[in-house]
């Protein structure tokens, strides 16, 4: 049987069982509210587990290793960043967003910034829901069309005829189950990813020891990071910032004729670049925060947290290996595409069987990332949206939740077939700045501030993803993320707009 059958068969047999469970699950949902958010009735390990797949299904299986390929030890920075974020996250704001979703019964992410600035909460639903719809839409598309290529690279399947399946596969059992459905799901997906990320490092480092001198690049880790250069090697050396580079340019426009102030700061500024992963992981991604909010108990809470927490070291120890394991294996410049270091790795390591299953593994979490996406703006839409203006039953009100869904997949695959795909993805890049730098700082403020007013959210989302816009099309982005700066600057309007506009009288 060959290799790319082999996977076919693991793909068809993993994806079937997926499906399966997803509908069994989706028996459970009885009402709008166990379709948008489990009834806030999730165990522990179940929310975290899915807030671990959701959040890094294809950033930890493919990206990370890939930058972690392209870059060296460079790239732990950005690990750094992501790890703090959601350790953060998992220590300082799960229980509290699922206490606050509890005492205030809400059923999607903007109706609990709403009713907790409940003076000008119509104007909140409004603004962050169509905020939200709009990029995740784009999101959703993204995600569609990455599918579709992925089948057409391991199988030769048309891109179109590829996303329609991958549409045939999630959407169905996501329109059923909701939640419910998705998190069950996305449960397999974790466990996939983190017996991958834990195998895979292990067997990589005992492949590259054992192999003959001179048939791979490097015997072991430090040796290949030493052999591919400075910039591999340390921490600093792949910030060096280069002679006629955009960033060189704008800082010796800033500080003319001294080489070594702006390399000081080239450093300083591609790190903190790195870093700023950590602000979109502070509340801001609401698939990620509809997970907190959805944990049923504080005991549920505090079991989710030491998971979720355990999950992400170890992952993010994986994903920074692989991507090292496969310059020790192919060299710093023998991969066309840096992101297909891990399938590449598994393959190298594994035989067809093992490496389908894993790589299948991978492909599923990755797919499935769509129905987080797709089940957060059809709650948004439907609870902020539609309901407000319309008065149902549950049976009624569970119908538009599934109808809503339907609808805004078709939109999605509608972009991902006739919109650029630099289109779609250029707009997925704001999503984390102009969605999670800036509802990060909503979120923050909302937890610890009391002073903090309905007014001043409006204001603050608005800014936010103007800045964003306005930073990424003038091509700033290149020079410092706007990860950073957007939190930043969400955060200066936040606190004067709190400061110096009066709150709306209820």
């Amino acid at each position: 049987m060959s290799y790319n059958v082999s996977i076919l068969v693991v793909m068809i047999s993993y994806m079937t069982f997926i499906v399966l469970w997803g509908i069994y699950q989706g028996r459970k949902v009885k009402n709008s509210s166990d379709f948008a958010i489990a009834g806030r009735n999730l165990p522990g390990w179940i929310a975290a587990l899915s807030e671990r797949a959701t959040g890094e299904s294809s950033w930890a299986l493919l990206g990370l290793p890939g930058a972690a390929y392209a870059t060296g030890l460079m790239e732990v920075w950005t690990a750094i960043g992501c790890v703090f974020g959601i350790i953060f996250a998992w220590i300082f704001l799960a229980w509290r967003l699922r206490e606050e979703a509890a005492k205030y019964k809400t059923d999607s992410f903007t109706d609990y910034i709403a009713q907790k600035h409940g003076e000008v909460g119509k104007w909140i639903r409004v603004v962050g829901s169509v905020t939200i719809v709009f990029f995740f839409f784009f999101y959703v598309g993204a995600q569609f069309l990455g599918g579709g290529k992925t089948l057409e690279n391991l199988f030769g399947i048309d891109k179109t005829i590829g996303m329609l399946i991958v549409v045939l596969l999630v959407v169905p059992y996501t329109i059923y189950g909701g939640f419910r459905s998705v998190t069950y799901t996305d449960v397999i997906q974790a466990v996939v990813m983190i017996i991958t990320l834990i195998i895979a490092p292990i067997a990589g480092i005992i492949y590259i020891k054992n192999q003959p001198d001179g048939l791979i690049y490097a015997n072991t880790i430090s040796e290949a990071l030493s052999k591919a250069g400075e910039s591999y090697s340390t921490m600093v050396g792949g910030a060096i910032v280069v002679e006629g580079s955009k960033l060189s340019l704008f800082l010796n426009s800033v500080f003319p004729n001294s080489l070594k102030l702006i390399k000081g700061l080239g450093t300083g500024m591609i790190i903190a670049s790195a870093f700023s992963w950590f602000f979109g992981y502070l509340g801001g991604q609401p698939q990620l925060s509809m997970r907190f909010m959805a944990i049923s108990n504080t005991k549920n809470a505090k079991q989710a947290r030491n998971i979720g927490i355990a999950w992400t070291v170890i992952a993010y120890i994986g994903a920074l290996m692989i991507g090292w394991i496969g310059i020790a294996i192919f060299g710093p410049t023998g991969l066309k595409d840096q992101e297909t270091v891990m399938p590449e790795v598994l393959t190298k390591l594994f035989n067809p069987f093992i490496a389908g299953i894993l790589i299948t593994g991978v492909l599923a979490a990755i797919i499935s990332t769509a129905n987080s996406l797709l089940i957060l703006s059809a709650t948004e839409l439907s609870e902020n949206i539609v309901k407000p203006l319309v008065k149902q039953d549950r049976k009624k009100s569970l119908f538009h939740s599934r109808l809503i869904t339907a609808t805004l997949s078709f939109v999605a695959l509608i972009l991902a077939y006739f919109i650029s795909s630099d289109l779609i993805y250029a707009i997925v890049g704001f999503v984390w700045a102009g969605i999670g730098s800036t509802f990060s700082v909503v979120i923050m403020l909302t937890l610890f501030w009391k002073r903090y007013h309905g007014r001043a959210v409006i204001l603050t989302i608005l800014t936010g993803l103007t800045f964003t816009i306005i930073w990424r099309a003038t091509g700033l982005e290149q020079v410092l993320s706007a990860r950073f700066l957007t939190f930043i600057i969400a955060l200066i309007v936040a606190v004067g707009g709190t400061c110096l506009i009066p709150p709306n009288k209820a």
